[in-house]
């Protein structure tokens, strides 16, 4: 007797310009290889999953599942849960206490009757997938899972290109265009960027790459302050690079003082540990979320940038603007509509030929499109800061490369 499948979808972790154009793409692929599929889509992400919460796709949303290209965020929710992490499951209201939420999560995927799982997220949601997957498994209910790959931090292992990172640095240098002018309300202003990036300045590099090929599209008045000297970038400090402050400060310096402002370029996550570990020499504590990560809004790095420049600048006035909300909250452009199209068609293939994995372009197999295994998918994949393009990035606004610093992953 062939068992008909039914789809499950859930979207977790934060926000990427790939959410609704996936959920979009993967309603409209099995409605087209298989129309008869049940789809669902837990609300909130594994939150929802716990919960019993869902939405079907109904006629109506499959004959229309093509709009959600033309939006961003999640049509479905997201959540940060993590369903090893019992205690924080328990203290959110998840399950009671003394339940298993891998257990839990498994009775409701048999009651709803689930066969596929969709995972769209980072490396967290897909290795939580990886644990639900094992577990069903183990307990003799077979479930093929099949993640694609969010994250605009783009630092997933193996994969080249994870879903929604493009978009995210068109979109961040879209809002730095607009912030830049700031320089022009102030003398001697130091305007620091902040864009996201826990483990990789990836994300922050080529932010600053596709900003730049933008400004080379301007026209510019010769002498005036909204020259493009004004609007160009200063610097771009990344957490693969160690930064000697003293250096850079004096470098920064004459910058100053020959344009009368200073545009600087920081990931979220740059020198995290030396802030973290002064914070802590205060006597603060630093919070974490579920899954042990240190809460980055609390870190702030950015502030900590700016603190660290200004006097040594002569900075009359400082700037602090995050992009992170604005970009990761976008539709997805072309260049992701292409890969997310290719992803999506490719994960519901396998997912009907029953081969679990997370779809992406393998590093380790030659850059091919295939599932790959779970327990090869990871997070905090460095960025390569001596690839050629970076390198004639840092060149172009005068910076030293620096030294290279090993990132755990």
């Amino acid at each position: 007797m062939t068992i008909t499948p039914k789809v499950a979808l859930l979207t977790a972790g934060g926000l990427a310009p790939c959410l609704s154009s996936a959920v979009g793409g993967l309603i409209a692929r099995y409605s087209e290889l298989a129309p008869d599929v049940e789809i669902i889509g837990y609300i909130g992400g594994y939150k929802g999953l716990l919960q019993g919460q869902s939405l079907p796709a109904t006629p109506a949303v499959r004959a229309n599942a093509h709009v959600l290209h033309r939006h961003g965020g999640s049509p479905i929710g997201n959540s940060r849960v993590k369903l090893t992490n019992v205690a924080d499951c328990v203290k959110r209201g998840l399950v009671k206490e003394g339940e298993n939420p891998l257990e839990a999560a498994a009775r409701q995927l048999t009651k709803d009757k689930v066969t596929i799982l969709h995972t769209i997220g980072g490396d967290d949601t897909n290795t939580t997938a990886a644990d639900l997957a094992a577990y069903l498994q183990k307990n003799g209910y077979q479930l093929t899972v099949v993640g694609l790959p969010k994250t605009i931090d783009n630092d997933v292992f193996p994969i080249r290109q994870s879903l929604g990172a493009w978009t995210a640095a068109e979109q961040g240098a879209i809002f730095f265009e607009n912030v830049v002018n700031e320089q022009s309300a102030n003398p001697r202003m130091l305007i620091v960027h902040e864009v996201m990036g826990r483990n990789c300045g990836w994300l922050t590099a080529y932010t600053a790459k596709v900003y730049r090929e933008r400004l080379e599209r301007l026209s510019f008045l010769p002498g005036f302050n909204l020259d493009r000297q004004h609007k160009d970038i200063d610097a771009v400090f990344v957490p693969e690079m160690a930064v000697d402050l003293a250096a850079e400060a004096r470098r920064l310096k004459a910058v100053m003082d020959r344009k009368d402002c200073v545009n600087i370029f920081v990931s979220e996550g740059a020198c995290v540990d030396q802030i973290v570990a002064e914070m802590e020499s205060r006597g603060e504590q630093v919070p974490k979320d579920a899954f042990g990560h240190y809460k980055l809004d609390a870190v702030n790095v950015g502030q900590w940038f700016s603190k660290a420049f200004a006097k040594q600048l002569g900075a009359e006035k400082t700037l602090v603007q995050k992009s992170g909300y604005f970009a990761r909250a976008a539709a997805a452009n072309a260049d992701d509509l292409r890969l997310i199209k290719s992803m999506v068609d490719f994960a519901v293939q396998s997912a009907l030929d029953g081969v679990p994995g997370v779809i992406g372009h393998d590093e380790d197999h030659k850059g091919k499109l295939r599932a790959i295994e779970f327990p090869r998918i990871k997070g905090g994949k460095p960025f390569d800061i001596g690839q050629p393009w970076f390198d004639q990035l840092l060149k172009g606004i005068g910076q030293p490369m620096g030294r290279k610093v090993a990132v755990a992953h």
